[in-house]
């Protein structure tokens, strides 16, 4: 059942528990985390950056794709469609397009003016059209789609000016990067998240660069408010270790192994694994109907 992710990250956040966003890169890889979400039977969001849109042809494309395999697949727990890291632009191609919730992510506009100005006409735009909305506040550190960031602290003042503006989850930046995590990487700031949840309410947080946080450290800020949190590299680690692993097998020459059928099933069948691992992490399996 597709649906926009407010309820779904309210529901979470009084529940104290975390909702992962998967980011897809194609059909089957959207088809891996609807599988994981209806063997866990939890809520999922299935987001797409521009980028990822562009090597799939298109919002459109992504959209379409889906709305028809939570159709054809018979998904029967809430799944939300989410731009990710949206661009001003993105967030009305989206809209078009038929996705249920768009970020709009103005905290690389040069001004934070831009981003208030911006986030208040998306979010009367959004909530017109039944979608929800997600803002961000500090850039989150690493690279998402060309977009190179160090890895801000979030103002909580500046959080709060935006969550006044009506967004339904704020993406919030607490020393979080995009990709692997080095080995000098200082941990999330749970001062800087307390004190933007003290500024903030009841407004669900977001968590990005979600992959290869400790459980401890994410289960934390879950404690402090965060209700959603973001995933890609760990999908993406986990299909290319079994690919490899199939190759370096040589069970790529055995019969007809070489059918992409056949060849990349160990990748997906790993997201599978790594996303229903991921939701159990996050205590969001059985929570389907958790609103």
């Amino acid at each position: 059942m597709l649906v926009n992710a407010a309820g779904m990250l309210k529901a979470a956040k009084a529940g104290h528990y975390g909702i992962a966003a998967f980011n897809t890169n194609d059909l089957e890889w959207t088809r891996s985390i609807l599988t994981a979400a209806e063997e866990t039977q939890a809520p999922v969001i299935i987001q797409c950056t521009a980028g990822a849109a562009k090597w799939q042809k298109g919002f459109k494309v992504v959209a379409d794709v889906v709305r028809d395999l939570v159709d054809s697949m018979n998904i029967t727990v809430p799944v939300a469609m989410h731009l990710d890291h949206g661009s001003y632009e993105d967030c009305f191609k989206c809209i078009d397009a038929g996705f249920t919730s768009i970020m709009y992510d103005g905290s690389h506009e040069a001004d934070f003016n831009v981003n208030v100005e911006h986030t208040k006409e998306l979010v009367k735009l959004a909530h017109q059209k039944g979608l929800s909305i997600e803002a961000e506040v500090g850039g989150i550190g690493g690279t998402e789609d060309g977009v190179t960031a160090q890895g801000e602290l979030a103002d909580p003042d500046e959080c709060a000016a935006i969550a006044e503006l009506g967004v339904d989850f704020l993406a919030c930046g607490i020393g979080n990067i995009h990709g692997p995590y080095p080995a000098n990487w200082a941990g999330l700031n749970f001062d800087q998240l307390a004190a933007i949840q003290a500024k903030t309410g009841d407004l669900p947080l977001v968590l990005h660069g979600g992959s290869g946080i400790p459980k401890e450290q994410v289960l934390k800020a879950v404690s402090l408010g965060v209700a959603k949190i973001n995933i890609n590299t760990e999908l993406q680690l986990s299909f290319h270790k079994a690919t490899r692993a199939f190759i370096e097998s040589g069970k790529d020459l055995e019969g007809k192994n070489y059918d992409p059928r056949k060849l990349l099933k160990p990748g997906f069948d790993a997201i599978v694994e790594t996303a229903e691992g991921l939701i159990k992490d996050f205590g969001a399996d059985g929570k389907g109907w958790d609103f």
